[in-house]
Order: structure tokens, then sequence, then C-alpha cells
């Protein structure tokens, strides 16, 4: 797939995702920075006694993916960080503008991908921050890369709902000229 795009069509087109990612990766980082100036790691601040059994922020570190799945494999969710994030990058293009829902899913994800590949570059594993209940402790890019994966799942059952009742729309028409004789 070779799309070939001027600067401004390469800007016009990447504008929308980029901004989004660049916010999630600014917001996350700035998350994990304020965290990890104010709790030392393990340390945690229940800002409401009382929620202290089903939420609190800790200073936690996460060497596997999302939620603390796969623990020390940093070197390689470094690397597919970058691999998703290049592919991301890639085929952004080619998805129609009108398919909203999944470039909305590619923005998020690589915004998450790009906040955790900044952790695992800088430290060697993630910031996680946020603790609900008995849930594995996370943070604001694992947060987007889950909402990116609903929002894409969300996205392809609406696209095949649409699509079969187009086909529904079209088989009734085809049904209605063989009727009328045409």
């Amino acid at each position: 797939m070779t799309l070939k795009l001027t600067f401004k069509e390469r800007l016009e087109t990447y504008q929308p995702m980029l901004s989004i990612a660049g916010l999630i990766v600014l917001l996350d980082q700035v998350s994990k920075a304020v965290l990890r100036a104010q709790l030392a790691f393990g340390e945690s601040w229940m800002p409401i006694d009382w929620l202290a059994p089903y939420a609190r922020i800790i200073h936690w570190h996460n060497t596997g993916a999302a939620f603390g799945m796969f623990q020390s494999g940093g070197a390689f969710f470094k690397v597919l960080g970058l691999v998703v994030s290049g592919l991301i990058l890639y085929y952004y293009p080619a998805v129609p503008k009108k398919d909203w829902s999944l470039r909305l899913a590619m923005a998020l994800q690589l915004g998450g991908a790009l906040g955790n590949f900044i952790d695992r570059v800088r430290f060697g594993y993630v910031t996680d921050f946020v603790s609900l209940m008995n849930f594995p402790v996370f943070n604001v890019a694992d947060t987007c890369i889950t909402i990116g994966v609903i929002v894409l799942i969300w996205g392809v059952w609406v696209s095949e709902l649409e699509a079969k009742k187009q086909m529904a729309a079209e088989s009734g028409d085809a049904d209605e000229r063989s009727v009328d004789g045409g």
C-alpha cells in the first residue's frame, strides 16, 4: 500500500490522530511525573478515606503489559510498542475519513502505546497508579489503549450492522425490480 501524499495532505491526514495521541501522551506523562514526585514507590494515597477499599492512588511499577499481565516482558513490550505505533502511523492514511471510530481507536491506541513506551525507555518499566478494588493497577495510557479497543470493536459491530442493512435493502430493491419486471 503506497499512498502518495503531499506534505500538506499528510499534515491534514495525520493532524487529528496526532492531536489526540499527543494529548494522551501529555496527560499520561504529566500524571506519572506528578505521582513520582509525590509518592514513593509502593506508597498510596486515598483522597477520601471511605473509598480506600474501592479506589486509591498507588505508585507502582509494571514491567509487563497493560494491567500487570506478562511481567518481566519489558524488552518485548518496548519493541511491540514501536511496532504497533509504526503500523498505526502507516495504515492511518488508508482509513476513510468517514470511519471516525477506527480513526479514533487508532489515535487512542497510539497515544497509549507511546505513553507507556516513553516510560519503558526512560525507566525500564511503566509507572502505574490507579488502583480500583482487586483490579490490576493501571495508568492513563493503559486506559486509552483499552478504550481504543472498545471503540474499535464497537465500530466494527456498527459497520457490520450497517452492511447487513444495506444488503437487505439492496436485496429488497432487487426483489421489487423482479416483481415489477425490470
